[in-house]
């Protein structure tokens, strides 16, 4: 199916803390199938057919939306989807760098979500930009190159932050799982369909470069 038109229902608080206001949003709807969890590698998130939707539409919408935190509770998703085996289960918060927002902080605006306006998001014709070869060359050796994801984990949640170009550049992957695994399964239910999302930077020294962590997101067939 095409992300093109995708209609998202959301809801959107105002979170006022320590003299600051927070925009957060988040689905209307529960997302079923989609635990996440830290591993050694970065972290692993297991997706169903429905959750891909959730979850492209969430990246595209975080990428224009610098003012806003774009929260998916994942906690409470099933956690018979796939193999999971992470402890604990996390939940997702993606975000624009700047911000600023401290994650120390994300316990105590979580808790006042209670006054949610809904709201309706739709995706253009091209959600996601066409990108070439070049635009993935690797640019992590950069002293000043800051169109990489960050990640930290706070409260049980996983933060990702970056530029809108960062979620641009690992987007194509999580448009692909939404558009195209439906296809990919349907000629080959057993293939492993995943997206690998690269978060955080190679260290700047050289010959000491910590390796890049991954999201690694992976279709569940049992809920597809």
């Amino acid at each position: 199916m095409k992300l093109q038109g995708t209609k998202w229902r959301t809801l959107v608080s105002t979170v006022r803390l320590g003299g600051k206001q927070y925009r957060v949003i988040r689905p209307a709807r529960p997302i079923r199938h989609a635990p996440l969890y830290k591993d050694l590698f970065g972290a692993q998130l297991t997706v169903d057919k429905a959750a891909t939707i959730d979850l492209a539409t969430a990246w595209w919408l975080a990428a224009r939306s610098r003012h806003s935190m774009v929260y998916l509770p994942l906690r409470a998703t099933d956690h018979t989807c796939g193999d999971y085996c992470g402890d604990p289960r996390l939940d997702l918060v993606l975000l624009h760098h700047s911000l600023g927002f401290p994650v120390s902080r994300w316990k105590e605006v979580r808790a006042r979500l209670a006054n949610a306006v809904p709201h309706t998001v739709r995706l253009p014709a091209q959600p996601f930009p066409e990108l070439t070869p070049a635009d993935h060359t690797p640019k992590y050796r950069y002293h000043d190159y800051q169109d990489h994801l960050r990640w930290k984990v706070a409260a049980n949640t996983l933060f990702l932050i970056g530029s809108r170009r960062a979620f641009e550049l690992e987007g194509d992957q999580v448009r692909e799982l939404a558009e195209d695994s439906p296809a990919r399964l349907a000629e080959d239910s057993t293939r492993h369909t995943c997206a690998q999302l690269l978060i955080g930077r190679l260290n700047t020294i050289p010959d000491r470069r910590d390796p890049v962590s991954k999201l690694h997101i992976e279709c569940c067939m049992e809920h597809w």
